[in-house]
C-alpha cells in the first residue's frame, strides 16, 4: 500500500494534479489557499488586490513580528477599495478552491489548514474526496485520524481555534495508526522555522496524545522550513511532510 501526503499546497494546482500519481490514495493536510507567497510577493490574493510593493511591505512588517502595524497597514489598504473585504476574499478563495479541488485524485482524504475556510469545502469537495476533522478513517488496513486547523496566534488566520477545542478533537479520534494534523506537536525542533526565524505554534495536546496512544506516525505540515523535518518521539515517527507549494512533491508512506 502506498499513500502520498501533502501539506501547505498554497495554490500549487499544477503539481497537485500529479501528487497522487503512483499512489493508492492521497492525504492532504490543508492550507490550500494562497493569500501571500512569502518567497514571491507577486503571487496570492493580497498582491492581486494591492500590488507587489504593498505585499513587500506587509511581509516586512510580519517578518519583524510587528503584527499590529501589519494589521493597520492592511486596514488602510482595504479602505482604498470599494468592495467589501470579506466578500472580496471569499471570491478569491472560491476561485482557488474550484481549481484545486478539481485536481484531487480519487481517493483523497483531506483536512483543513489554518488559512483555509472550512465552510466552503463542502461546496467544492467532489465525489472521491473525503473531508475529515476530528474523525477517523481506515486506509489499507491502517486507521488514520485527522485533526485540522491551527491554534490562535497574532496572525489571526481564518481557521485558528482555542487550545481546548483543539484538544477535544485530538481526544475524539482516540488511538490510531497514523495521526494526521496540519500543525506539529509542540516540540521545539519541529515548530521552529529557520527562515522566518521564529517558533510557530504547535500543539501540546497533540504531543500528549502521541506519548499516550503511541501511533506509528504523526504527519503534519505548517512549518515551511523546519529545523528538523523528522524525529522520533517515543514510539512515534513524527514527520513534517514538506512545503508542497515550493517543493511540488508529496511525501510517501508505504506499508
Amino acid at each position: 500500500m502506498r499513500v502520498h501526503v501533502v501539506s501547505d499546497v498554497h495554490g500549487n494546482a499544477r503539481d497537485l494534479a500529479r501528487a497522487g500519481d503512483g499512489a493508492d490514495a492521497l492525504v492532504c493536510l490543508g492550507d490550500l489557499v494562497l493569500f501571500l507567497d512569502y518567497a514571491d510577493h507577486s503571487r496570492g490574493i493580497f498582491p492581486d488586490l494591492f500590488g507587489a510593493e504593498n505585499a513587500d511591505r506587509l511581509v516586512e512588517l510580519r517578518t519583524a513580528r510587528r503584527f499590529e502595524e501589519a494589521r493597520a497597514f492592511g486596514a488602510e489598504l482595504w479602505g482604498t477599495i470599494e468592495s467589501d473585504r470579506a466578500a472580496a476574499i471569499e471570491r478569491a478563495v472560491r476561485k482557488q478552491y474550484a481549481e484545486l479541488f478539481a485536481v484531487f485524485p480519487t481517493p483523497t482524504y483531506a483536512t483543513y489548514g489554518n488559512v483555509d475556510i472550512p465552510g466552503l469545502w463542502s461546496e467544492y469537495a467532489e465525489e472521491g474526496t473525503t473531508v475529515l476533522d476530528g474523525e477517523r478513517v481506515e486506509i489499507g488496513g491502517l486507521v488514520f485520524g485527522f485533526v485540522g486547523g491551527g491554534l490562535r496566534t497574532p496572525m489571526r488566520t481564518p481557521y485558528e481555534i482555542g487550545d481546548e477545542e483543539y484538544a477535544a478533537k485530538i481526544e475524539a479520534i482516540g488511538e490510531v495508526d497514523v495521526l494526521c494534523t496540519h500543525i506539529p506537536p509542540e516540540v521545539p525542533e519541529l515548530v521552529y522555522d529557520t527562515v522566518a526565524r521564529r517558533f510557530e505554534r504547535g500543539s501540546k495536546a497533540l504531543l500528549e496524545a502521541i506519548h499516550r496512544t503511541r501511533p506509528r506516525y504523526s504527519l503534519f505540515g505548517h512549518v515551511h522550513q523546519p529545523l528538523v523535518r523528522r524525529m522520533r518521539v517515543g514510539a512515534t515517527e513524527c514527520v513534517n511532510v514538506g512545503h508542497f507549494a515550493s517543493a511540488g512533491r508529496p511525501w510517501a508512506l508505504e506499508w
